[in-house]
């Protein structure tokens, strides 16, 4: 079953950083998912979410306010 990421971020390094990070981490354990990368503030505030990055996975923020490691990443992931 796909799973789908979202990164809620305004383009700041760390937004970067962080759906690199993933596009990583999905290609490398060749995880079947989508990653979105969602820019606008008003549907970033729909989640409920004051600090950026955050993730997004499947509809729950699992991240919020700081960079995610691989491993954190692969293990949310599995």
């Amino acid at each position: 079953m796909s799973k789908e990421i979202k990164v809620l971020g305004t383009g700041c390094p760390k937004c970067m950083q962080t759906t690199s990070i993933i596009t990583e981490v999905v290609a490398e354990n060749d995880f079947d998912a989508s990653i979105e990368k969602v820019e606008d503030i008003m549907e970033i505030m729909k989640y409920n979410v004051m600090s950026t990055p955050a993730v997004v996975v499947d509809g729950e923020v699992v991240i919020k306010g700081r960079i995610p490691s691989k491993q954190e990443l692969k293990d949310l992931l599995s």
